[in-house]
């Protein structure tokens, strides 16, 4: 009895968290130009509709631009400020540490004006440089996290090992650590992604006015009335994040790179 009614709380649980989703799946799938669920008629006319219009077009381009740039800052940042903690331990690591993962901790709001002000005074607010480099920053805390599990999983002593035979800091890190953190470097690449990708508030307050991105295009949109489009572009932001996040399940174990589970030491 406990098990079945275990069951049908989670299966309920998950109908929750999926009605959402299937409702976006099925509004984007009207055939008329009303938000109507259950769908009346399938079409995917409103998939080739935004697929047609520049202004969409434009919104997608600057996100997937943004997005995969500001992923690989992240994890540029990241992955030395990781190796320096692990391979060094130094006595203020722990505060370093804790500055790496402070922007994802405050409010985006906060993060948000500190960024619009600075941006401002260096000159280069309303550039996609800026959002670029904003995103960068603030979503670092995701491929550090991941990298830092993926360096507590090592084996200090094949590391030492290595040493010992006369392998430089150069090459340990090439043959031994590089291997044993690709699958987390890729994991947080791709978590950053993804943010980045369905991230507004920043986006908006540090270029918004001239780089309208697919979050931002459709909070302006909303001005005009709801269409099925905006249901088309929501269902392509979960579609990406699910093949995304699939990809890296497929690559490697996604709870472990997800910190649901302990490394071993």
């Amino acid at each position: 009895m406990g098990r079945v009614l275990s069951r049908l709380y989670m299966g309920l649980i998950g109908a929750i968290l999926l009605a959402p989703i299937i409702v976006i799946i099925g509004v984007s799938l009207n055939e008329k130009k009303r938000l109507l669920f259950p769908p009346q008629g399938l079409s995917v006319a409103w998939y080739g509709e935004m697929l047609r219009d520049p202004e969409w077009v434009g919104a997608l381009g600057h996100s997937v631009i943004i997005a995969v740039l500001a992923a690989a800052l992240s994890v540029s940042i990241a992955l030395p400020m990781a190796w320096y903690l692990w391979r060094w331990n130094p006595r203020w690591g722990r505060a370093l540490y804790t500055l790496g993962i402070a922007p994802f901790i405050l409010p985006p709001v906060v993060s948000a004006l500190g960024f619009l002000i600075f941006w401002q005074i260096v000159g280069l607010y309303g550039h996609i440089a800026a959002t670029i480099v904003s995103h960068g920053i603030f979503f670092v805390t995701l491929p550090l996290v991941n990298i830092a599990l993926g360096l507590a999983s090592i084996d200090r002593a094949a590391v030492e090992a290595a040493r010992t035979l006369g392998a430089d800091e150069r090459t340990v890190f090439r043959t031994i650590v590089l291997p044993s953190v690709r699958p987390y470097i890729i994991s947080g690449y791709a978590f950053a992604f993804v943010l980045s990708l369905n991230e507004y508030i920043i986006a908006y307050m540090v270029a918004g006015s001239t780089v309208e991105t697919l979050p931002i295009k459709i909070f302006n949109a909303l001005r005009y009335g709801y269409t099925p489009v905006m249901a088309a572009v929501t269902a392509l932001f979960v579609v990406v994040a699910a093949l995304v996040f699939s990809l890296v399940a497929w690559r490697g174990d996604l709870p472990r790179l997800l910190g649901a589970s302990r490394p071993p030491r």
